[in-house]
């Protein structure tokens, strides 16, 4: 653990007060902040146009990434991909300038675990710690701050950053203490996410098209052995056709296609992670990308010219 300075803190509630730059205020990044706010801590972000007036209101609002940096004791960043997360350590007004020794950053983007390692290794070169810590549960698991966090950094880095993911979330684990390792659970996490979404539109696809009440198959399958998150969540929303957007399919393919690439690297084979990227592209070309990815059902529904 670096040798930070210390911050000036007050206790609120048991827990110590700390100041948190959180850049990355999407479906998910909202309610995380938010949560960290209603924790206790000090929230600074950075200037956006479609910044909320509840967001401007509970937080402190600074002109960009840089200035946030500059207020912060922890830098956590939410975002789509890892040229975005590129741009915003070490972009025009990133935060790389204003990191100054003992700061935390801390990214929960699903990016890639390679990439992240070179991003570690040159924040620790301002003598600042990184932890990379993704997170599963979508928008919901957001909104109830009872994400699954996969972390990869050191065990002390980890240890100061744990109120911060308890805030946040409830599964929360420390994959490793190499860099990469949270972002290699998560790309893992994506493949058996997008393979059993892909199991159930199957299954209710074939149920629906043979002459049995979908519904009634999801109900009777949540009792036994095929029971799972996918098929109670998304089971429902391939049934009730409402597919807003809790994680959307252009982030899912994003996911998968780090997969494949991890794969390729490796020197192994994915082949249902590859039909299940396949399945995501037919859903795209129709103009589905920013559905949810439990809109992968159309593609099985075009195939079986048969909808749920």
């Amino acid at each position: 653990m670096h040798g930070w300075p210390e911050p000036r803190r007050h206790w609120q509630g048991g827990l110590t007060r700390m100041k948190i730059g959180f850049i990355g205020l999407g479906i998910m990044g909202r309610p995380m902040a938010s949560h960290l706010k209603a924790a206790g801590h000090e929230v600074f972000i950075p200037e956006r146009a479609s910044l909320t007036q509840e967001l401007r209101d509970a937080m402190t609002v600074l002109p960009d990434a840089a200035a946030v940096a500059e207020a912060a004791e922890v830098v956590i960043l939410m975002l789509p991909d890892t040229p975005d997360v590129q741009a915003v350590l070490f972009g025009p007004k990133g935060i790389e300038p204003a990191l100054r020794k003992g700061q935390l950053v801390i990214d929960m983007s699903s990016i890639s675990p390679t990439e992240t390692k070179g991003f570690a290794e040159r924040v620790g070169r301002k003598g600042c710690d990184y932890l990379d810590a993704p997170v599963s549960g979508g928008e919901v698991g957001a909104k109830q701050a009872s994400l699954t966090i996969m972390v990869g950094g050191p065990e002390a880095a980890f240890q100061r950053a744990l109120p911060l993911f308890q805030a946040m979330g409830k599964n929360i684990t420390l994959v490793g203490e190499s860099n990469g390792a949270g972002q290699t659970c998560k790309v893992a996490n994506q493949i058996v996410v997008a393979l059993t979404i892909e199991a159930v539109a199957e299954a209710l696809v074939f149920a629906s098209k043979a002459g049995a009440d979908p519904a009634k198959v999801r109900q009777a399958l949540m009792g036994g052995l095929a029971t799972s998150r996918i098929l109670e969540l998304h089971g429902e929303r391939m049934i009730k056709r409402t597919f807003d957007p809790g994680f959307r399919i252009r982030l899912h393919q994003k996911d998968l296609n780090l997969a494949l690439q991890s794969a390729k690297d490796l020197g192994m084979a994915l082949p249902h992670t590859a039909s299940a990227q396949q399945l995501f592209s037919a859903c795209v070309a129709e103009g589905h990308a920013d559905l949810d990815h439990s809109a992968m059902v159309h593609a099985l529904e075009n195939l079986a010219a048969h909808k749920v």
